[in-house]
């Protein structure tokens, strides 16, 4: 169990409680999954939100857990659920708002503190990732952010590695052409 590098680990052979776990979990890959949430939605409190959502559900489900060592695919497919569920609530509920962004080719952010950790060029990177279709997106940022490997991305995603690379090579196809006419 290698996600449990603390001092409270359980002995070999013996399952790890949930506070435990799920602790060294947060400790390990809070930060991490927090930024692949706030790449994927430009909002860093509803990025939080969904990252906690995730570890909370993992620790409501610890019991049901066949595997431990499992946790953190859980996790990673977790917050890309919660990613997609709050994108399509957004949706629906501010179509006249993202309509209103779009027309502006920097993303928006809710905070001046998010905008000012993103330089100028992070930004159109950034904007034009979100063009991407949802698949393409999770796909590039689960193994060129998180550095998955593509059999990893493609236990997170829920489906095959030759998707995953498909995937990706469509996204940087779209990404080259969309950033090429903004230059």
């Amino acid at each position: 169990m290698d996600f449990l590098d603390t001092d409270a680990s359980p002995r070999p052979g013996q399952r790890p409680r949930a506070d435990e776990g799920v602790t060294a979990l947060y400790a390990a890959h809070a930060v991490g999954l927090i930024r692949l949430a706030f790449v994927m939605l430009g909002n860093r409190g509803t990025a939080e939100d969904v990252v906690q959502d995730a570890f909370f559900g993992l620790y409501r489900n610890w019991d049901r857990l066949n595997d431990p060592a499992n946790a953190l695919t859980y996790l990673r497919s977790s917050v890309l659920n919660g990613c997609r569920a709050a994108l399509r609530a957004q949706a629906r509920g501010e179509r006249r708002d993202r309509a209103a962004a779009a027309r502006d080719s920097r993303p928006a952010f809710d905070s001046t503190e998010a905008a000012v950790l993103l330089s100028e060029e992070h930004q159109e990177v950034l904007a034009a990732v979100r063009t991407l279709a949802d698949r393409q997106r999770e796909a590039l940022m689960l193994r060129y952010y998180l550095g998955l490997s593509t059999d990893e991305a493609a236990a997170v995603m829920g489906i095959s590695a030759g998707t995953v690379k498909s995937a990706i090579s469509r996204a940087i196809t779209a990404l080259g052409r969309t950033l090429k006419e903004e230059s």
